[in-house]
């Protein structure tokens, strides 16, 4: 037995396995360590305030250099449905199967849009941010989340602008129209969890966010932003299928079943699109959560 310079015994090491449960004991927990996924939720919950105020304070900050500031969010999606229109429209003639194609295509402009912006800036959220990750610790999905929010707030605006354009190309309203902020939901929902995942892949590989912007331009022509997915598949059932169903297709649908009288409710949609929800958001969380320990040590 070793003895202090005094003389006295020292007592006896402690293990490894005997220090941690001393630590944890006294609420000391191993540094950049992963806690629990259970903890790991119930604490994002507890700091819903701080990533709603990340989230507005980022989203009011984006256009306040411009000086139109936020009526850029309505200009936009305008331009972009008069630009599209002329050339999917008159050009290309995709209009065929839609009776109403300038709402048709407003509403699929401004819910990709949506999509491509969360996806685009959510999942830099942590290599875009390594200087506050590296300084603070908090839990690093609510980095991904608050973008994901922030872009669904500045897309409020233009889901105003589909109101007026519904009544200016003569939708009637109707009770059905309550649908929309369910719709909206479900879709920050879904982008949250591919967001999450996005973003522990490219902390993984940087490379992948050169894949992202490709990836984005070839969902923009397969979810039927321009064109009826149902009148240019329906000779190929299961191609339409596959098309009408993925995440980024499923919430165009939906706004277009809560807002144009030629789409009626089709709820087994609306079950897919609650089904997708849960299920990438549970399970981006899972896979960011499994990397929380790792994210900026690159």
């Amino acid at each position: 037995m070793t003895s202090a310079p005094g003389g006295a015994p020292l007592p006896p090491a402690l293990s490894a396995e005997q220090a941690a449960a001393l630590a944890k004991a006294h609420g000391l927990e191993a540094l950049g360590g992963r806690p629990p996924f259970g903890t790991y939720v119930r604490t994002l919950w507890r700091r819903r305030s701080f990533l709603w105020t990340l989230a507005s304070a980022d989203a009011a900050e984006k256009n306040s250099e411009d000086r139109l500031g936020v009526i850029w969010t309505l200009l936009n999606p305008l331009l972009l449905v008069v630009s599209y229109f002329l050339i999917f429209g008159l050009l290309l003639d995709t209009k065929r199967g839609v009776q109403n194609f300038i709402g048709f295509l407003s509403i699929g402009v401004v819910v990709f849009g949506f999509s491509s912006a969360a996806i685009t800036k959510g999942t830099k959220a942590i290599v875009g941010n390594l200087g506050l990750v590296r300084a603070l610790r908090f839990p690093r999905a609510l980095l991904p989340l608050s973008v994901t929010l922030s872009e669904a707030i500045r897309t409020l605006p233009a889901m105003a602008v589909l109101i007026v354009l519904m009544l200016v190309t003569h939708e009637p309203v109707g009770l059905k129209w309550l649908l929309l902020p369910l719709a909206f939901a479900l879709q920050i929902a879904m982008m949250a969890g591919l967001v999450l995942m996005g973003a522990r892949l490219l902390n993984i590989s940087r490379d992948i966010g050169n894949l992202i912007p490709v990836a984005i331009r070839l969902l923009r022509y397969l979810s039927g932003v321009f064109f009826s997915i149902d009148h240019y598949a329906r000779h190929h059932e299961t191609v339409r299928d596959v098309l009408n169903l993925q995440p980024f297709a499923l919430p165009i649908t939906l706004v277009r079943q809560s807002l144009m009288t030629e789409f009626p409710i089709v709820w087994p949609f609306w079950a897919a699109a609650g089904l997708w929800a849960v299920g990438l958001l549970v399970a981006g969380l899972w896979l960011f959560w499994r990397d929380e320990a790792k994210y900026g040590r690159a």
